[in-house]
């Protein structure tokens, strides 16, 4: 389980480190930077995806990204104006579990002679044991080209010229005597992220497609019934007829194969025929969407749900919030909403983002000393 997350230089996030737990729901007004938390995340898993570089070139590079306000924050609550950048730019993100972390700092090129500009360098990379990368935990260390591991005797080089768009984690993840790099990237890849699930009349959930199993639902839902039938083979058929039972009473889920494709269709009370998915509502849909995102076969590290209220009637908050406190007993979940009822309902640790002359903190917290405990290597 996820236990810390750091960001540093992130779009509204100067300086932020929360805890996590089995189920954390991240709340705040509009505006506050519950999206720049999401999209951290995302740009974590992507480290294990070894596409980080081209995940930031694609929305501008990081001058499009990177934290803009003064340089030391502000003071008394107050901007302190007119301010001249004297460090360096660095977009720092970590993550740590009880037992082991992860921690990447990008900044800009020296020289900036090539037609690839707006990709950002790996000035440093970290996986270090326990919550905290302090530097007597610190398992693997890669500083621009340079990187080595900690092995009993002493360190032993990894590499003396690495490429600043490479990873040690797609670099060294199959070497014996650095186990530790392939875990970590198997923690980052086994993240799931959904906050693209279309029900508009277009959505591919709407169409019927190839009947084959699936244990993971795609980011735009094409594969919903193929989900859901595989869950039932799995075993799950009893959760699924509640989880349709509490949102739809009455109602019964079918997911009619026709020459090999299926699709999902929704018997209801009064009905003298099921409905087909296209003539589904957009919150029923909706609905469907997150609960096959609950009871897939594949049971990834960690799931993230960034609005999930999106198209739901508030009657069906509720049913949601039950789907998701099951699923936080056998996977950790995280909730980006800006839904209070939801909010109250899922219960879990909650953490409110507020924005405080431009700064995304967490509401309660008086300065960087109530922050959780993180230290960033320096350059």
């Amino acid at each position: 389980m996820i236990s810390r997350l750091a960001i540093e230089g992130y779009r509204s996030i100067r300086s932020l480190v929360v805890d996590l737990a089995p189920l954390t729901v991240v709340t705040g007004a509009n505006g506050s930077g519950k999206s720049s938390l999401y999209r951290a995340l995302r740009l974590l898993a992507d480290c294990g995806e070894g596409r980080i570089i081209a995940s930031l070139a694609g929305v501008g590079g990081l001058d499009a990204v990177r934290w803009a306000g003064p340089e030391r924050g502000t003071a008394g609550g107050q901007r302190t104006e007119g301010t001249v950048r004297s460090g360096p730019v660095a977009l720092r993100l970590g993550v740590a579990t009880d037992s082991v972390g992860y921690a990447i700092d990008l900044g800009l090129p020296v020289a900036q002679r090539s037609a690839f500009d707006l990709d950002p360098e790996i000035k440093q990379e970290h996986v270090f044991a326990g919550s905290d990368p302090r530097p007597a935990g610190v398992l693997v260390e890669r500083r621009r080209g340079a990187a080595r591991v900690r092995l009993d005797d002493g360190w032993s080089d990894l590499a003396a010229g690495m490429h600043p768009w490479a990873s040690v984690l797609d670099e060294f993840a199959g070497r014996a005597d650095a186990a530790e790099l392939a875990g970590t990237r198997r923690m980052l890849r086994g993240w799931r992220f959904h906050d693209a699930l279309r029900t508009d009349a277009g959505a591919p959930a709407r169409q019927p497609q190839v009947a084959t199993r699936a244990a993971r639902l795609d980011d735009d839902g094409a594969n919903l019934a193929a989900v859901l039938q595989t869950a039932i083979e799995m075993g799950w058929d009893r959760e699924l007829e509640r989880a349709v039972a509490d949102a739809f009473p009455g109602s019964r889920l079918r997911l009619p194969v026709v020459d090999g494709r299926m699709t999902v269709a929704l018997e209801q009370p009064g009905m003298l025929r099921p409905l087909s998915a296209p003539e589904l509502s957009d919150g029923t849909l909706q609905y469907l969407l997150l609960t096959a995102a609950m009871l897939s076969a594949e049971k990834p590290g960690l799931i993230v749900l960034n609005e999930p209220e999106r198209s739901l009637h508030a009657d069906l908050l509720p049913a949601l919030a039950a789907r998701i406190r099951d699923a936080a007993s056998e996977t950790q979940v995280l909730v980006v909403t800006h839904q209070a009822a939801l909010a109250d309902e899922l219960g879990g640790l909650r953490v409110e983002l507020e924005k405080v002359s431009g700064e995304t903190r967490v509401a309660g917290r008086e300065g960087p000393l109530d922050q959780p405990s993180w230290h960033w290597p320096r350059r």
